[in-house]
């Protein structure tokens, strides 16, 4: 990080990561602390714990009603899985049966995305730590009310502590957004630097943009969902948010929807010093939006630190001796995107200055963009389906999720053979078992490094906990130490497995000590047993693997698709100003912009996962990359193009009919078209600041057709599509 940003542990700390941690950590140890005092027993203590330990899994930050109904389908799902796993548990052939097919079916909530695999996760894990129960028919009952117990009044206790907090909430969802766009505006301004690496470095820019692309739309799904102009009238708290937000997002149609030819830049002022110029302004300006990301947490005003005045008046001093060198007619892209540097810069200087203004809460601040506010929305927020029909649709064997459930259950058999085959292992081959379906994932690569975290995570974490046994066995320090780990367990879940499964493993073994006699053989035996699971689980990640390269054409094609509709919503705009009989829809633009990114973010996380693959099975690399990079360039000029075209009372007519056939060409592949260059004679609007950023679209639009047409083995010739 960049000298005089905030620190990791700060970052930490105000990050909503930490606070729902030490929210969900205290749920369970509420319900551990009130079942040992009402019923004096560890063992029905743990059961009640386990209960409430699952559902706070499933209990990630986010809106609370959306919350509320994923608890309460894991709750209903987890309380089947305990008593159909206890009934099964007299019989071993029945046992197996029962937690393979529960293993199959839990696996396959994949395919209601990221929140529904985690509630497979949470029921499967009460199915499997149920193994370990010796119940008889009688008691299965018992054990399942217990589980159910510990579950619901965590329940309670997560809406008692969340309800008040909701504001609090949204503050810190929008922080951690912003420290994401303040990570990018970071790697943004390091591509200014004349000693970097600029195609290893766009990689790091493009994981960076994902990474806050997801950030973002967490931020837009907290807040949106619970804004309306009454209660920003009455609170300046959502006032504050609400502006901060919509200053966020205009900060990125500056910046992340703008496209820079870095390569042209550093040819032609590798000598002088106007490339530190903006480098130093956007690291300026990458700490300010720390500082207001931390303030907004801390509910406190922060003044100005890192001012740009001096990088913007050097700049603005350079370009006008640009103009009278004679740089502007030697050089005239370079220096057109020079003034739009410039440009961009200032405009992002004031929606951050605005953001500083925000952080006091003035009284007198008014909604930006108010007429946005209302149902219409509702068309930004993430959409979470879960529609049996999706489970049923995917079970056939060219589906991910199914392939992904077969090799988990398969992965599972085989741990439960281990310890039925060995005796030893035989009472606690749930470990095994837990091990397995913790790591395993749908993704090869995901699996691959799940694996590695997990193990050396659980060697650590047995280690930390024969050491803390060894040296004291008092119970105030043991719940002390509980406390933590289970804070830090929960924090790092998203943010840092390795940390997490280290901090879990201990919470368990703590958890674990209160209950059985001879702790130090439990931690031998989950080290052993995880070392088992962790191999069974690397050798069934070659069974029916789906590999990244079959899913990347559908991935990038949706990449594609989404810029077309970006570039045709941006025509849309401008062909609405050219003819003021024809309305703009609000929404269309900045909603086409926003699938774009998400589009795109889907695209470079899979070719991503594909490198992470065994070379063998990549495929297409240098074409997939080259869309995946040309893809980030189309949309970025084509925010920079409409920006420039709307700043003129009318569009020509010429440039429009030039935007509409990138579009067609794009739809279509066009080769030729994307090639046509007498649709617009560029030659009369010489020196205009919209025609480098066309040019640099119409390339990119050639290199994307041409890598489609290539990809699916056909020539790059007319109506090829």
């Amino acid at each position: 990080m960049s000298v005089g940003g905030l620190s990791a542990i700060e970052r930490f700390i105000y990050s909503h990561h930490f606070i729902s941690g030490v929210r969900r950590a205290a749920g369970v140890i509420l319900v551990f602390g009130l079942a040992l005092a009402l019923t004096q027993t560890p063992a029905k203590a743990l059961i009640a714990t386990l209960g409430a330990l699952c559902l706070a899994l499933i209990d990630q930050p986010g809106p609370l009603g959306h919350r509320i109904r994923e608890m309460l389908g894991g709750l209903v799902l987890g309380c089947l899985a305990v008593s159909i796993t206890g009934m099964a548990h007299q019989y071993a052939l029945w046992l197996v049966i029962v937690v393979v097919a529960q293993t199959f079916l839990f696996s396959m909530f994949a395919v209601f995305g990221r929140r529904g695999s985690i509630i497979g996760l949470s029921c499967l894990l009460l199915a499997v730590v149920t193994m370990h129960a010796d119940l008889s028919h009688d008691q299965v009952l018992n054990y399942t009310a217990t589980t159910a117990i510990g579950a619901v009044v965590y329940i309670l206790f997560s809406i008692l502590t969340s309800k008040p907090l909701q504001v609090r909430e949204q503050e810190q969802s929008l922080s951690v957004a912003l420290l994401a766009t303040a990570d990018y505006v970071a790697a943004r301004a390091e591509m200014y630097d004349t000693e970097t690496n600029i195609d290893e470095h766009y990689r790091r820019l493009i994981a960076t943009q994902s990474s806050m692309t997801e950030q973002h739309q967490s931020a837009r799904d907290m807040i949106l969902r619970s804004m309306d102009q009454a209660r920003l009238a009455r609170s300046p708290r959502r006032m504050m948010i609400w502006n901060v937000f919509i200053d966020m997002v205009s900060m990125l149609d500056q910046i992340v929807g703008t496209h820079t030819d870095y390569t042209l830049l550093q040819r032609t002022l590798k000598q002088a010093d106007t490339l530190i110029f903006m480098r130093d302004a956007l690291l300026k300006m990458s700490l300010e939006l720390q500082r207001i990301a931390l303030a907004i947490t801390r509910e406190k005003r922060v003044m100005r630190r890192n001012s740009v005045k001096a990088e913007l008046r050097a700049l603005e001093y350079d370009i006008e001796v640009m103009k009278r060198q004679g740089f502007a007619t030697e050089h005239p892209e370079a220096y057109s995107l020079c003034v739009q540097i410039l440009r961009r810069l200032r405009n992002t200087n004031r929606c951050i200055e605005r953001m500083l203004q925000q952080t006091s809460m003035p009284k007198e601040a008014a909604a930006l963009h108010a007429a946005q506010l209302g149902a219409s929305l509702s068309e930004f927020l993430s959409r979470q389906s879960f529609s049996p029909k999706l489970l049923s649709s995917n079970l056939r064997l060219d589906s991910p999720p199914c392939r992904f459930s077969l090799r988990v259950s398969l992965a599972v058999a085989t741990g439960l053979t281990i310890g039925l085959a060995i005796p030893q292992i035989g009472p606690h081959a749930y470990w095994i078992v837990l091990t397995i379906i913790i790591i395993m994932k749908p993704a090869f690569s995901l699996t691959k490094e799940r694996n590695n975290q997990r193990l050396v995570g659980t060697l650590l974490g047995c280690a930390l906990a024969f050491l803390l046994l060894s040296v004291s066995t008092d119970v105030r320090v043991l719940l002390a130490v509980l406390v933590v780990a289970l804070i830090a367990s929960f924090s790092f879940l998203l943010l840092n497995y390795l940390v997490a499964t280290i901090f879990n493993t201990l919470a368990v073994l703590i958890l674990l000590h209160f209950l059985l006699p001879n702790t130090f053989d439990v931690v031998g035996e989950r080290a052993v047993d995880t070392i088992i699971g962790s191999l069974v689980a690397l050798a069934f990640s070659f069974v029916l693997p789906w590999w990244e390269a079959r899913s990347l054409p559908s991935l990038a094609e949706a990449a594609n698709r989404a810029n077309q509709n970006y570039l045709k919503a941006g025509l849309a705009q401008l062909q609405a100003r050219a003819d003021t009989q024809t309305p703009a829809s609000v929404n269309a633009w900045p909603l086409a912009r926003r699938n774009a990114l998400v589009a795109f973010s889907n695209f470079a996380e899979g070719f991503y996962r594909m490198m992470g693959e065994p070379p063998s099975r990549q495929e297409h690399v240098a074409e997939y990359n080259n869309l995946l990079i040309q893809n980030h360039v189309l949309a970025t000029e084509i925010a920079t193009a409409v920006e420039q075209l709307g700043l003129m009372e009318r569009p020509p007519e010429a440039a429009l009919v030039f935007l509409q056939e990138m579009s067609d060409a794009l739809q279509e592949k066009d080769w030729d078209k994307a090639s046509q260059t007498d649709s617009m004679a560029f030659g009369a609007y010489a020196g205009a600041d919209w025609i480098y950023p066309m040019k640099q679209l119409q390339r990119a639009v050639q290199t994307i057709v041409r890598e489609s047409l290539l990809l699916n083995g056909m020539p790059v010739r007319s109506h090829a599509a």
